[in-house]
Order: C-alpha cells, then structure tokens, then sequence
C-alpha cells in the first residue's frame, strides 16, 4: 500500500491519465480557452467534455473564469506540459527499444 506521501502524485497522475484529459491539456497548451471551443475540437458530447474538464478542475490542473455566458478554462500550472511531454519521449523509447527487439 503507498504512504500517505504519494498519495497527491498518484491523484495527479490519475487526473491526466485519461486521453480525452490529455486532449484538453494539449488545446489549453497555447492559452486558455473557451469550453464552447474546446467541445467542438474534440468532437465528444458537452456532459462528457464537461465531466473531464471538471475533474480536472477539482484537482488543480486547470482553473476556469466566466466571461458573459462563456466559461473560459486554463492550465493553472504549465508545467503539467513537461510531464505529458516527458511520458510521450519515456513511450517513444521504450517503442523503439521493442521496435528493434523484434527486428
């Protein structure tokens, strides 16, 4: 059983383990941005989307402000980025190494 103190990395890695999450971080990787833009983006029904950016929300990761009637979502910290970007470059490593394994 983990201790208590990877209890809050865990949560972290939970809440973006999800691809229709890393799809919302990949749109806000440029600056936040309008729910009313990121549901037609992702081609995924608004409950579903919205299920996603709250949980997202509830952990840290993003942040939300409304604008009129628009409810405008950004990444609260960006280096969430470095780490996505760090498991794409991990994955891409281990598939070459199987790649040539086979080979």
């Amino acid at each position: 059983m983990p201790g208590p103190k990877f209890i809050y990395e865990a949560e972290l890695f939970k809440a973006i383990s999800h691809p229709t999450r890393i799809e919302i971080l990949q749109l806000l990787r440029d600056g936040e941005k309008c729910v009313c833009d990121i549901v037609p983006a992702l081609e995924k029904e608004q409950s579903n989307v919205s299920r996603h950016l709250g949980l997202l929300r509830k952990e840290g990761i993003l942040s939300s402000r409304k604008d009129g009637l628009k409810m405008i979502y950004r990444v609260e910290d960006p280096r969430v980025f470095e780490l996505i970007d760090t498991a794409r470059e991990i994955l891409r490593k281990c598939w070459e190494e199987k790649r040539e394994m086979l080979l």
